[in-house]
């Protein structure tokens, strides 16, 4: 399900879903998606995959066992690629939805992958967030809970570790701060203190290496997917006007790969992944090339929501049809 998005949503931030595809190949990809839609004990979500079923008892109405459950990231990465293929949503459980997310929370206030699983970061939690954001509705969450533990995963760089007291990462430092600022408050507060806030941008800044590229660590060479990571927790921050976007620019062209996609690092393979992630840095970090130089319109792409990791109006037609309200 996740690489179908990477792929899918590289050709919707290029422009290019229509025009490449057909409007067949569209609707078997939103078939294919809603064959991974099930429902059970724990309510509603989407499986990897057909990779791996069950077989149910005769006569039972759950569609899944604790063997096959919906995947809390795979959920995400399904209701986006179905707002890409602009699918108006006529069969999501939206309620089931709510309840899988609640199946899902621990009592640290971290979410786990599927219900019952010991397995839970900053990522999965910001897949909640951003589910219950597209949902519209914050039911299924223990706000305060995973705000504090996402608070337990600073560290004193300004940084996020994917647990409590684990190394700053640029990955779960996006995960982090999209997550405080999709986050519901009342009475309406800043997501985080002047101070906070002032020491996350400096670490973040301080990842964007001489190639041009943003490391993922302290230390660690660039990589084409941290130019994401980094670069859209600092848009959300308010500070990309800090970024070298000609540099971070360069240093993606660099890992372009001759025959296609982009790769981690240059001269390494391509993936649909950091080839997703790049386009995705660079609809956020535009380079600004003036006209008149060569392929200047190359590197133009549409606004990017950093906040759910969407093109703009796939992130607006989300929020039209996936609501709860829409039960």
């Amino acid at each position: 399900m996740a690489v179908a998005f990477y792929c899918i949503g590289s050709l919707d931030l290029l422009g290019l879903l229509e025009e490449k595809t057909t409007a067949t190949d569209r609707e078997s990809w939103r078939e294919w998606i809603w064959e991974q839609h099930t429902t059970g004990h724990h309510g509603s979500g989407f499986r990897p995959s057909p990779y791996m079923t069950a077989q149910h008892p005769t006569g039972t109405h759950e569609t899944y066992t604790n063997y096959d459950a919906p995947h809390i990231i795979m959920t995400y990465t399904a209701l986006l690629s179905l707002s890409i293929l602009r699918d108006d949503f006529s069969r999501l459980d939206r309620l089931g939805l709510i309840n899988f997310i609640r199946a899902c929370q621990r009592d640290d206030g971290s979410f786990s992958t599927v219900p019952g699983s010991s397995e839970s970061d900053l990522r999965t939690l910001y897949c909640a967030f951003a589910i219950s954001h597209m949902l519209d509705d914050w039911s299924g969450v223990d706000v305060p809970r995973a705000i504090a533990f996402v608070t337990s995963c600073r560290t004193y760089e300004g940084g996020y570790g994917q647990a409590p007291f684990c190394e700053a990462q640029g990955g779960t430092t996006y995960t982090a701060i999209a997550s405080l600022y999709l986050a519901p408050r009342v009475p309406p507060s800043p997501p985080l203190p002047p101070a906070e806030r002032g020491l996350t941008i400096q670490w973040l800044l301080r990842n964007q290496d001489t190639t041009g590229g943003f490391c993922g660590r302290v230390g660690k060479e660039a990589d084409a997917c941290y130019c994401f990571w980094c670069g859209a927790a600092l848009q959300i921050l308010g500070a990309s006007e800090f970024i070298n976007t000609q540099g971070l620019a360069r240093f993606l062209a660099d890992c372009q790969f001759k025959y296609g996609g982009i790769a981690k690092f240059p001269g390494e393979h391509p993936d649909p992944y950091h080839t997703y992630l790049s386009l995705a840095a660079l609809s956020i970090c535009s380079p600004g090339l003036d006209s008149t130089q060569a392929n200047a319109a190359s590197w133009k792409f549409e606004r990017l929501d950093p906040l759910v990791n969407a093109k703009e109006v796939t992130a607006q037609w989300a929020r039209k049809y996936i609501p709860a309200h829409r039960i």
